[in-house]
């Protein structure tokens, strides 16, 4: 199957993913993303960047539209996911407002969300 063959919705995610892993990777080096300040150590910055590898990985690994690749990609979710709660554990992600607490269940969510969505469409990927 190609990509022009693909489900919509699974080139959607895909691409999402790509965009929100950029973001990510982004937001680790400058600590800002639409208003969410974040802890501006080394720390956060290796932490915010491997998680938005993985992100851009899995949205990666989705466009092949190949099964092994998909169940790699929703591991890449499930770190993601992982990750996201440790830096909130550690403090390394403020909850100092609600915007932030918001911000970070949303991104939390959508990430997790991904994950069950590729699952769900098993018999698209080769």
């Amino acid at each position: 199957m190609s990509i022009k063959e693909a489900p919509l919705g699974i080139v959607v995610v895909a691409v999402l993913m790509i965009l929100f892993g950029l973001t990510e990777i982004a937001t680790g080096f400058r600590h800002q993303f639409l208003g969410i300040s974040t802890s501006r150590t080394i720390i956060f910055t290796f932490a915010a960047v491997a998680i938005g590898v993985l992100y851009v990985s899995g949205g990666l690994l989705t466009l092949t539209l190949k099964w092994w690749a998909a169940r790699l990609a929703i591991l890449c979710l499930v770190a993601d996911v992982g990750g996201r709660i440790l830096l909130v554990v550690t403090g390394l992600y403020p909850k100092t407002s609600f915007k932030q607490i918001i911000a970070i269940g949303v991104g939390t969510a959508i990430a997790a969300i991904f994950a069950v969505y590729i699952g769900s469409k098993r018999k698209a990927f080769t």
